[in-house]
């Protein structure tokens, strides 16, 4: 089985090419993404109308880029996949009725990807990853914590209440001057601070669920950033690595009662799993891989390619669907808001 990736929710423009491999995961044949990272510095953030655009000019090429790459043509691909949600409608979009397109041109099968989903099975696409397992999913858009029982079947069992891990970064670093995107850069900054300089609050930390709230942490940095300005290299240094220390202490801490809550719901987990742009971030890496040691977990981070937007994750997240014989018709929309798990209550900040 071969398919095709199309990722557009964002400000990546995404294609890939993704065959099963016998004995579980798969090959990527073709990855090809282009960023929008230098059309929106200069906002310190996504412009959801430059995004949009900028996903109509390339998306074509770029598709048919990963064919060429792949050494294949759309006819021999056996089903198209697109992401359909959730996340910035106008780009959804574009993505979506490209998929459908060729899928209608082509006759194969059509699967509309949740493109939480497909973060959360890619730890699958590198080997035999067996159900269940624990995943942190954490970028710029979405913070959750969820217990993967299946293809289609999850329970979350934290989320954020209000911004998610990397917006906490991207603003946090528009803050201190810092370039887009501000998790790379606050992670350099933190290289050269002393992370104990600045007495930063740790959010829920201790509580008996597995929420996150990162808005207090933002506000504290503001305040010491107010406090110490003019700002010198060394306080930037310092605030990144205080900032970034209290993100890894709430990060661990919250992942210590979801594994709790996981084994009273589910049972033992067989992995730990992070996924999303934040788990590039060497610092929470390095405390979950201890976090999973002490815990008797074993710690699965996708290459960092495979960390943010991708049409590799949403060629396999197809894969996935259709091998269980689920498919979508042309009628499926795009969907800006789309939680993994329907019976949670919604998120406070409405991107679960």
């Amino acid at each position: 089985m071969q398919v095709l990736g199309i990722e557009t929710t964002c400000d990546e423009t995404a294609a890939a090419v993704v065959r099963l491999r016998p004995g579980g995961g798969g090959d990527i044949l073709a990855d090809e993404v282009m960023s929008q990272i230098a059309a929106h510095a200069a906002y310190g953030g996504v412009v959801p109308e430059i995004a949009a655009r900028a996903h109509v000019e390339i998306v074509d090429r770029l598709a048919a880029r990963a064919l060429s790459k792949a050494g294949l043509k759309a006819g021999d691909l056996d089903g198209i996949a697109a992401a359909a949600g959730p996340g910035l409608i106008g780009g959804v979009m574009v993505g979506l009725m490209t998929g459908k397109g060729l899928a209608l041109a082509t006759g194969k099968p059509f699967v509309a990807v949740n493109h939480l989903e497909a973060h959360a099975l890619t730890a699958r696409l590198a080997g035999a990853l067996a159900f269940p397992y624990l995943l942190l999913l954490a970028s710029g858009g979405h913070t959750q914590i969820l217990a993967v029982k299946g293809v289609g079947d999850y329970e979350r069992l934290g989320a954020t209440m209000d911004d998610a891990i990397g917006e906490a970064f991207d603003k946090t670093a528009k803050l201190l001057g810092l370039a887009y995107p501000g998790g790379p850069a606050i992670e350099r900054a933190a290289l050269q601070g002393d992370a104990s300089r600045f007495d930063l609050p740790r959010p829920l930390l201790g509580r008996p669920n597995a929420d996150f709230s990162l808005s207090g942490l933002k506000t504290a940095t503001r305040l010491a950033a107010e406090a110490a300005a003019p700002l010198s290299e060394r306080d930037v240094a310092d605030l990144s690595a205080s900032f970034q220390a209290a993100i890894v202490d709430v990060i661990e801490d919250r992942m210590r009662v979801a594994l709790q809550l996981f084994r009273e719901r589910v049972g033992s987990a067989q992995a730990l799993v992070i996924a999303g742009g934040v788990a590039a971030n060497q610092a929470i890496r390095s405390t979950l891989a201890r976090f999973a040691a002490q815990t008797g977990l074993k710690l699965i981070a996708p290459p960092q390619n495979l960390c943010t937007d991708n049409g590799a994750m949403i060629a396999w997240a197809g894969i996935e669907r259709l091998r269980l014989g689920l498919a979508d018709d042309l009628s499926a929309p795009a969907r800006p808001r789309w939680p993994l798990d329907a019976k949670a209550a919604p998120a406070l900040n409405g991107k679960a």
